[in-house]
């Protein structure tokens, strides 16, 4: 395939690189193939999704093996992305939304307590746990799902806003709590950002498909609290860890996978984009929008980008410096959506020449040529891993990635999927 994402262009040519013709034919291709690559390897004949391997091969099933066990965002984001596929025309995704829906509503949701199962394998619940960033792309499967004509996308909606109202929505402080034990017991007195990151995608989602203004002012409590509070105190630096009264917990060292120390710069860049998108919904009323996404999206590249070899650090410390060297594709997927978005509003040649330079380091160093689909994650020299990630665990980053420069920022993928059909 002929590759537009590593020319050696800056923005000194005066056009956009989303405006030209060559460039948007390569997104869309890109989009294409990576629901090829997940076409029809992912589905489970037991229900829901498998993981797929490096060459796209399902990974074992075996119960000790990290690819058998069925999390709730990886069930929730195939249907969201499958939605998108119906969109692009593929006459196959009906199967994969059903396949999701169903495996949601019978396997994840917990018809005794309420709320969603984290983690389920064919024989039932392996983690019953009940966790606000699940229950985020639930409202995001559900609404997309609606925005599409699924039949059971209502009572999804319907269902999992209660539960989010109910369970785990802090309206004292416009937020959400973060974890559950199965029976509704709080697990710990962690709080955290990156729930409340996708919930804000996942509000907007719902609000597109149903006009309800609660699921927007929800959105923008979130946005308001975490960014234009918090991150802009900190230099437009997005703090991740809080303790059950949202102090701030600089030097939290949980999880260092799943919730590292320090500054994750691709967050950032979601919220760089997330916050336009919320600013064009709310017809453009709060003034500090385009100026925190600016600032979000030059700090997290200034800091997190390796000025050397390429690519965003997974994190970086509070001096910003470095800390986990890994490459993760998922950054880079979010600073060219981000890039691309910021783009629509500010006429900025220096986030044009970071749209160019992302995309020349996912297309030479992500996007797999050979096999299809993206390699997860690359060592500090550039050398592709599997520590992290097994397989090519992602469709719902790069397929964003690819499609959000081809729509307006003043909604989803979906939403401007629907508008450009119309």
């Amino acid at each position: 395939m002929q590759s537009f994402g590593t020319q050696n262009w800056t923005a000194k040519d005066g056009a956009k690189f989303t405006t030209q013709r060559g460039h948007r034919i390569w997104l869309r291709a890109q989009a294409d193939a990576l629901l090829d690559f997940f076409e029809p390897k992912v589905i489970n004949p037991a229900g829901g999704f498998r993981l797929l391997g490096n060459s796209g091969q399902p990974l074992p099933t075996d119960p000790n093996h990290a690819g058998s066990e069925q999390e709730l965002h990886d069930t929730t984001r195939m249907v969201h992305c499958f939605s998108i596929g119906k969109l692009l025309g593929r006459s196959s995704a009906d199967t994969y939304i059903d396949q999701g829906m169903d495996f949601i509503w019978n396997h994840h949701r917990d018809t005794g307590n309420g709320g969603y199962y984290w983690g389920v394998r064919d024989n039932g619940p392996s983690n019953p746990n009940k966790l606000a960033y699940g229950h985020a792309f639930v409202l995001l499967a559900a609404s997309s799902a609606k925005a599409v004509g699924h039949r059971d996308a209502d009572r999804m909606l319907e269902n999992v806003t209660e539960i989010l109202h109910s369970r785990f929505w802090d309206a004292k402080n416009g937020t959400t709590s973060e974890e559950y034990t199965a029976d509704w017991q709080s697990i710990s007195d962690y709080r955290g950002q990156n729930s409340n990151m996708h919930l804000t995608e996942a509000l907007m989602a719902a609000y597109e498909v149903t006009l309800d203004q609660t699921y927007l002012d929800m959105a923008q409590s979130i946005a308001e609290f975490f960014i234009n509070q918090h991150a802009r105190t900190l230099g437009w630096r997005v703090p991740e860890h809080f303790d059950s009264q949202w102090r701030v917990d600089l030097d939290h060292a949980g999880d260092p996978v799943f919730r590292p120390k320090g500054v994750t710069p691709g967050h950032a860049l979601e919220w760089s984009r997330l916050i336009i998108q919320l600013w064009n919904m709310n017809k453009r009323q709060h003034d500090w929008m385009p100026e925190a996404a600016k600032h979000l999206f030059l700090v997290a590249v200034e800091t997190g980008w390796d000025t050397e070899t390429g690519g965003l650090y997974y994190t970086t410390d509070w001096n910003n410096r470095p800390d986990q060297t890994v490459r993760l594709w998922w950054p880079c997927a979010e600073g060219v959506a981000a890039a691309a978005v910021l783009g629509t509003v500010l006429s900025d040649p220096e986030i044009e020449d970071w749209y160019r330079k992302i995309w020349g380091f996912i297309d030479e160093n992500f996007i797999d040529h050979k096999e299809g689909g993206w390699f997860p994650e690359l060592d500090a020299e550039l050398s592709r891993t599997n520590i992290i990630f097994a397989g090519k665990p992602d469709l719902y980053h790069a397929l964003q990635a690819c499609l959000i420069p081809l729509l307006p920022s003043d909604g989803s993928v979906i939403q401007g999927l629907i508008g450009e059909a119309a």
